[in-house]
């Protein structure tokens, strides 16, 4: 996390660290080459690829920050290498907001959530909007149409620092799919128990 605090913890922001007695303890994470990216490992490959959407964060050249959802099929961002992510844009309402702000700063900010485990990962890096004709074979795995619009661009992220958060205030919510797995059995005991009550009426009727 050493490049991610260095790239986060501006000289406002240690005073402030500093004002609420928090500087010592945010000195631990200063520690290590400032200057070298920070790498993505098969712990982050895992979290992000296990994702099924994310907030992406730019910042215009008027100073004002964006932020936009981006979602798709659980591995639709890809990890392509220790340093670098890419998911291919499909089009949505065309106001081109993230991919304009991102023209005049390359500069964005990624936050992966998994609310179930609550647990984050928050990534700082570079962007770049690439042909998708370059990267046929991602095209081909993460292009299933989240709209029904189509493939717009490919957006590479080349990583420049990282950081797991803690899972304070996180409050946990579930997918369809992760309750539908949770409640599987209790689905199978009420239709065994419907099965018993029915069973049970037929015999009590019988000896009527």
């Amino acid at each position: 996390m050493s490049r991610y605090a260095h790239l986060a913890f501006t000289e406002n922001v240690r005073r402030v660290q500093e004002e609420r007695g928090s500087a010592t303890a945010m000195t631990r994470l200063l520690a290590g080459d400032a200057g070298r990216a920070d790498r993505l490992g098969a712990d982050e490959a895992e979290f992000i690829e296990a994702r099924d959407g994310f907030y992406l964060g730019t910042v215009s050249e008027t100073g004002w920050p964006y932020i936009q959802f981006r979602g798709g099929p659980p591995g639709f961002v890809h990890v392509l290498d220790a340093e670098t992510l890419a998911f291919v844009d499909v089009r949505g309402n065309r106001q081109y907001i993230t991919a304009g702000n991102i023209r005049g700063n390359d500069r964005v900010s990624l936050f992966f959530m998994d609310y179930a485990h609550r647990t984050r990962l928050k990534v700082f890096g570079r962007a770049e909007i690439r042909d998708p004709a370059e990267f046929p074979d991602l095209v081909g795995r993460s292009g299933d149409a989240r709209t029904d619009g189509h493939a717009e661009w490919l957006l590479v992220v080349r990583v420049e620092g990282l950081a797991w958060n803690c899972p304070q205030h996180i409050t946990p919510r579930f997918s369809e799919s992760e309750l539908s797995d949770a409640l599987e059995h209790v689905y199978e005991r009420l239709v065994r128990l419907e099965k018993e009550n029915l069973e049970l009426r037929s015999r009590l009727g019988a000896q009527d």
